[in-house]
């Protein structure tokens, strides 16, 4: 997964997913979408707000389970630093 941020001149974060067609058919695709909105969706509230945030899904992704894709979203949020200090 790939992450890519830009600061908004909003109160809070937007953010969007992209899903390659090289990664599956659309059942599939849209399955590794709904798992990282869901990983998004519980730490929505950790996220610094006023940012743009958009996760671009990478190959080996088709085979993570929803636990690793978790674990590398947070891992892309601490590396760029937009979750908010003091949450895990």
């Amino acid at each position: 997964m790939v992450l890519a941020f830009l600061r908004n001149k909003l109160d809070y974060s937007r953010f969007g997913f992209v899903v390659n067609k090289r990664l599956g058919k659309a059942t599939q695709r849209n399955r590794i979408k709904r798992r990282m909105r869901e990983a998004t969706r519980l730490r929505t509230a950790q996220i610094k707000p006023g940012f743009d945030v958009i996760f671009i899904a990478r190959q080996p992704i088709n085979q993570a389970s929803y636990g690793e894709i978790e674990q590398f979203l947070e891992k892309l949020l601490k590396d760029s630093e937009l979750l908010e200090t003091g949450s895990k």
